[in-house]
């Protein structure tokens, strides 16, 4: 149940793409940039949040997520917090390696590779990330990652092990009451 999560809507970006996620790898902690299909899509969804209203950006320290934060700060006008919470897992020795069975394993918390996080460390990491977001003026936008965002959907009473496509924003609502589940809502792109 997600009885640690701040109850309070919020948007949600993750990062646009990178060479790794186009070739299937495992990014982690490497600060692997957008690609030009990335930098087309962080575009794309800035754009898309034009006249959301979001007051606050808090972004992960990695630079496919705060270059994702900055093109929607650019067209909302608006700065970006890094907030170093919101970095993607650690992957440890699998990190540039194909996402492969190893991943389900990891999430569903069989086994944590070699110096990597372990998915439990990264619910409890997500949680706090998530609050101290929730704490800034709202609505907010986070932007970060994809394992993150997987954690945030275990935390939320949701499958976790849902792929997060790049840069689609998403309206995250607080279950209704006397339900667990939290709900998302992606932004339709033009």
């Amino acid at each position: 149940m997600a009885s640690g999560l701040t109850r309070r809507p919020f948007w949600f970006l993750r990062h646009g793409e990178t060479d790794w996620n186009a070739r299937g790898l495992s990014q982690g902690n490497v600060d692997i940039p957008l690609n030009s299909v990335g930098i087309a899509q962080a575009a794309r969804a800035a754009e898309a949040l034009r006249g959301k209203e979001i007051i606050t950006i808090v972004s992960s320290p990695l630079s496919r997520a705060r270059d994702t934060a900055e093109a929607a700060g650019a067209v909302l006008g608006l700065p970006v917090q890094v907030h170093d919470a919101l970095r993607e897992v650690s992957f440890g020795v699998q990190e540039g390696q194909e996402m492969s069975g190893w991943f389900n394993d990891w999430v569903e918390g069989h086994m944590t590779p070699e110096g990597a996080e372990s998915f439990a460390a990264l619910r409890e990491r997500t949680v706090g990330a998530v609050n101290f977001c929730l704490e800034q003026p709202g609505p907010v936008l986070i932007v970060a990652h994809g394992a993150l965002w997987r954690a945030f959907r275990a935390e939320a009473g949701l499958p976790a092990n849902v792929r997060t496509p790049n840069a689609l924003p998403m309206w995250v609502t607080p279950p209704p009451p006397g339900e667990e589940a939290w709900q998302f809502e992606p932004l339709p792109l033009g």
